[in-house]
């Protein structure tokens, strides 16, 4: 039995591990099957202005609401008669012209709650704005997958903490920064004995020891993958571009998670947004572009989509702080080899009819979420959104 600080020690790297699985079953390197496809999701932390980012050019109410923010017609990158791309996105332009982007207009749910923290909850478990779940939809996924037989990183994040959306009832995904780096501080000769302690019952400290063993042979996995091949390809020397890559490199290893979650921090624009938010656009773009790039000449873009959303949108309306506050319905990006309907999927944002100044859903996020686990994931959907939902013709 370890002393206290022991017990202690092993804690803080458990909870470093950012693993929180309810059953244990030890892992060896495998491969997904050929064809099988993979989901990477860009969480926009924040709530992106969504009208600055597809603007609606052509629509005068955009420009009487924003007077001083508002993006001029003649700096917007068009992709139709009414819509264009924030300048800062000209890195997308080419997957959007080669059909390899979709928009969806108007994202949100029913009663929307304008709080980050409520809102992100919501969006990262699928539950009705008047329910609060403690698991999330990826979570509830992983829960059906591991009892097929699939590892815990068969959903990953790359973070130092785990979302809620990555949080299931027996087992949650792994959350990490870097997988070699993790596997070389799972070596350390306490850890290796530890992670060789077979537990006894179901007590607290057994519960860490089946973590910290999963944990171990995770790390392990993922590191050795990394060392049998990595993307080559020139990805932007910023956060997201770094992410991307690990991304590349684990699914040109052969490795096996099927989801991949990332997060991008800074989108709560309030104050003198217009330059701060281009400078993020920018560094999105950039680094989506090299990791769409570098699939689509390995030839993984058709069994990969990518999944881009931001917990709430901004108001129409500019504050008086050059910036926009929170609002609710947004636009979401689609991006792949295989999709049904790329380019504008349902339309223009409406500006005439809004909902206390936002703009109103006209698509539940858990239709696509509906869609991308039955169509895409081939899970069933229904039950790990715990409702049935309309899907859309998306994959």
């Amino acid at each position: 039995m370890p002393s206290r600080r022991e017990f202690l020690k092993l804690s803080a790297f458990v909870s470093a591990s950012a693993l929180t699985p309810g059953f244990l079953r030890r892992l060896g390197p495998g491969q997904l099957p050929p064809g099988s496809k993979r989901l990477v999701i860009i969480q926009l932390s924040g709530g992106n202005d969504g009208l600055n980012t597809i603007v609606p050019f052509r629509d005068d109410r955009y420009y009487q609401a924003r007077p001083a923010l508002a993006i001029p017609a003649g700096e917007v990158l068009r992709i139709s008669d009414e819509l264009a791309f924030n300048p800062a996105l000209a890195p997308l332009r080419e997957l959007y012209d080669q059909g390899w982007m979709s928009i969806l207009s108007q994202v949100g749910y029913p009663n929307p709650d304008r709080s980050h923290f409520r809102s992100m909850d919501i969006w990262h478990s699928a539950s009705g704005s008047g329910e609060h779940w403690q698991t999330g939809w990826l979570g509830r996924y992983l829960d059906a997958a591991c009892a097929a037989g699939a590892p815990a990183h068969t959903v990953l994040e790359l973070d130092e903490t785990l979302s809620l959306a990555l949080r299931g009832e027996q087992i949650s995904g792994l959350g990490l920064r870097d997988p070699q780096q993790l596997a070389r501080s799972t070596r350390d000769p306490w850890i290796q004995a530890l992670s060789r302690t077979e537990p006894q019952g179901p007590s607290e400290l057994d519960f860490l020891y089946k973590t910290l063993t999963q944990t171990t042979a995770s790390a392990e996995y993922l590191s050795s993958r990394l060392s049998v091949r990595g993307s080559a390809a020139e990805y932007p020397a910023q956060e997201l571009g770094r992410k991307l890559k690990l991304i590349a490199s684990l699914i040109l290893s052969g490795a096996e998670p099927r989801v991949y979650y990332v997060s991008v921090p800074g989108f709560d624009t309030h104050v003198r947004q217009r330059g701060p938010h281009d400078r993020l656009l920018g560094q999105y773009a950039e680094a989506v572009a090299a990791f769409i790039r570098d699939l689509r000449q390995q030839g993984l873009l058709d069994d990969t989509l990518v999944l881009s959303f931001s917990e709430f949108g901004r108001r129409v309306a500019q504050n008086a702080g050059n910036g926009t506050d929170h609002g609710k319905a947004n636009c979401l990006f689609l991006m792949g080899g295989k999709l049904r309907k790329p380019g504008l999927f349902n339309g223009l944002p409406d500006l005439r009819t809004l909902d206390d100044g936002d703009l109103a859903w006209q698509i539940d996020f858990r239709q696509i979420y509906a869609s991308l686990l039955r169509d895409w994931l081939g899970a069933d959907d229904e039950a790990v959104l715990r409702g049935r939902f309309g899907r859309l013709a998306l994959v």
